[in-house]
């Protein structure tokens, strides 16, 4: 591909233009499709004998149009969507580094910070993205989006203030990994050992608890705010899927600690982000829907719903 499409420079967009593309879906599938077409329409233009000047804005223009038509679809969907919907995680291991095209980019997108992103309009949200998570100037958002740059001022206002009346999200990586690591490993030990009272003090006030099972997977059907609820939610389940010879491994989850649960045969269960404040945990997000956990491996059916 990356002869086809200008070389190695162009190849070398990838993390940025996928990391554009999450930014915009929250998904890693769509993702991926939305970059390789960004790169066959580049190669399409050299075939054809179009001088590609900037490749590189050539394509982030290409990721971020893409973006917003796939988001005028999505919406739809989204709006249909059983239970809690949270983004398909970006998943970091130490014995799964990849993609590792996708890690450090997508690391600026937290879970909470992609569901708070769902408010704004197509074109808003890449506004947005670009000047906020990835520091593009007025004039390069403006090319990108093909509006006037006054609009794109207009239109980043305008989100920004939509964003801050729709609550407080975590959009930079923890400036201490290693303190959020070994509160994230104290954390899971204590669930996994049913210590409630290590649980309760590690739980923020208010912590909420999302649970993504898409119809397809046990999970809530809406947020859990109650710390001991929540203690107890986390207990039983780790339980329940230790009694079914499941295993929980530290990950990075969309750059914050998290875990993957996998079944005895090493499939995936579910992924946990946390998002941590102040030396607490202030919100868990667990994703279950096998959909949206196919891009990590084979998906176990431990947490699927029955079929009716």
């Amino acid at each position: 591909m990356a002869g086809s499409t200008g070389g190695a420079e162009a190849a070398g967009y990838r993390p940025l233009l996928f990391s554009i593309a999450y930014g915009m879906t929250g998904s890693v599938g769509d993702a991926e499709d939305i970059v390789q077409d960004a790169f066959l329409g580049l190669t399409r233009a050299h075939q054809a004998g179009t001088e590609i000047a900037a490749p590189k804005a050539y394509l982030t223009t290409a990721v971020t149009r893409l973006g917003i038509n796939y988001l005028g679809s999505a919406r739809v969907r989204r709006e249909t969507y059983v239970g809690d919907w949270l983004p398909e995680p970006v998943v970091v291991t130490a014995d799964r580094p990849g993609p590792a095209e996708h890690a450090e980019l997508a690391d600026s997108l937290s879970m909470a910070f992609l569901v708070l992103l769902e408010i704004l309009s197509p074109v808003e949200r890449a506004v947005f993205v670009l000047r906020e998570v990835f520091g593009y100037g007025y004039p390069d958002v403006a090319a990108i989006t093909g509006k006037t740059e006054p609009n794109c001022r207009q239109i980043f206002t305008r989100a920004k203030r939509r964003i801050a009346a729709g609550g407080q999200a975590d959009s930079a990586p923890l400036a201490r990994r290693a303190e959020g690591e070994e509160l994230a490993r104290r954390f899971f030990d204590a669930a996994a050992g049913g210590d409630m009272d290590g649980l309760l003090d590690m739980l923020a006030p208010d912590v909420v608890f999302h649970g993504d099972g898409g119809g397809k997977a046990r999970a809530l059907g809406t947020p859990m705010t109650d710390p001991r609820r929540v203690a107890q939610l986390l207990v039983g389940g780790l339980r329940r899927v230790a009694r079914l010879g499941a295993s929980l491994r530290p990950a990075r989850i969309n750059g914050r600690p998290g875990a993957v649960i996998h079944d005895a045969e090493g499939r995936v269960v579910s992924v946990v982000e946390l998002q941590l404040t102040a030396g607490s945990v202030h919100a868990i997000h667990s994703i279950a829907n096998p959909d949206k956990l196919g891009h990590l491996g084979p998906v176990s059916d431990l947490a699927r719903l029955p079929e009716k």
